[in-house]
């Protein structure tokens, strides 16, 4: 039986075991959270890189048609048109991201109006030479007028359809972002894989997510990159994943989550909305049946009757 001294040997040495095992612990935890912290910056610096390699080829050379459309807007005092931000956001909703989208955009509604009231001007003087001047006026009015809302109308139109086309393709984006996170993927390599899988089923949300990947990897605000998302797209469904996001990187909570969570919302609503556009058809189909289909139909119902009876009196 071993003696007191003995014991109070072996305790010691119990203890001290587990005390360095204590601070061996504590040493590779902080070594482990060092090395994660050292791959998270090498691969942001991994992805500036790239992202810089891509733009090494891109040159921008001045375009004189552009230098001579500024200048022109220049004489009349609208450089601060041209630098309006709410122009130049609804340009990049409509995919128009080139530094000569706003001057060309302000060039257009300038022009517009006079291009309009000559184009009127020679139609009136060609084929309306006899008509009354009221007439000649409206006519010129609606040339003037035209002109004036014709650019707000095509950059109107290419918005919508865009934002069409992003929301078609957002909810597979999302499902499939959802997979890169829960396999293990970070942020910025899901949405890089995402950029990659969406390239040619969806280009314009392809380009979107790819430049907020960019912007992540150069921007010190990762909230900046996902407000500038929000606001390049103009959804709403958008405006929630760039919300969610800052929330989850804000307050700590898991990424795959809240990424789960807006993918089941999305498919419901998309649910919902195929279910709204079935609902309406019969109403649709009202007046096409009433116009085409019932007079078609009594024609070959009653057509042989009728001309039986035609034979039969003649």
């Amino acid at each position: 039986m071993p003696s007191l001294s003995q014991l109070v040997i072996i305790v010691a040495a119990i203890a001290a075991f587990a005390s360095v095992m204590a601070l061996g612990v504590q040493l590779s935890s902080r070594d482990q959270l060092a090395n994660r912290l050292k791959a998270v910056a090498r691969r942001r610096q991994e992805l500036s890189a790239r992202q810089r390699d891509s733009l090494k080829g891109v040159r921008f050379q001045p375009n004189r048609r552009v230098s001579w459309m500024k200048s022109v807007l220049g004489r009349l005092n609208l450089q601060q048109a041209i630098d309006d931000p709410a122009i130049k956001m609804r340009l990049g909703q409509a995919g128009w991201r080139r530094p000569s989208a706003a001057v060309t955009y302000i060039f257009a509604r300038v022009a517009g109006p006079v291009a309009g009231f000559a184009l009127a001007l020679l139609y009136t003087a060609s084929a309306f030479a006899q008509a009354p001047f009221l007439t000649k006026a409206m006519i010129l009015l609606a040339g003037t007028a035209a002109g004036h809302y014709l650019p707000a109308i095509l950059v109107a139109n290419a918005v919508q359809k865009r934002q069409q086309a992003l929301a078609r393709g957002f909810p597979d984006a999302l499902d499939l972002m959802v997979i890169c996170v829960e396999a293990g993927l970070s942020v910025e390599a899901a949405l890089l894989k995402v950029t990659d899988e969406m390239a040619n089923s969806a280009p314009e949300l392809a380009e979107e997510i790819g430049l907020t990947a960019a912007e992540l990897a150069f921007l010190g605000d990762r909230r900046q990159a996902w407000d500038n998302l929000a606001e390049r797209t103009g959804l709403a469904q958008v405006k929630s994943l760039s919300t969610a996001l800052v929330q989850s990187e804000k307050y700590g909570t898991p990424v795959a989550q809240a990424l789960r969570v807006l993918s089941q919302e999305n498919r419901e609503t998309r649910m919902a909305a195929a279910e709204k556009k079935a609902a309406s058809l019969p109403a649709k189909l009202t007046v096409p049946m009433i116009v085409f289909f019932l007079p078609v139909l009594f024609i070959v119902i009653a057509g042989p009757a009728a001309i039986q009876v035609i034979a039969a009196w003649k």
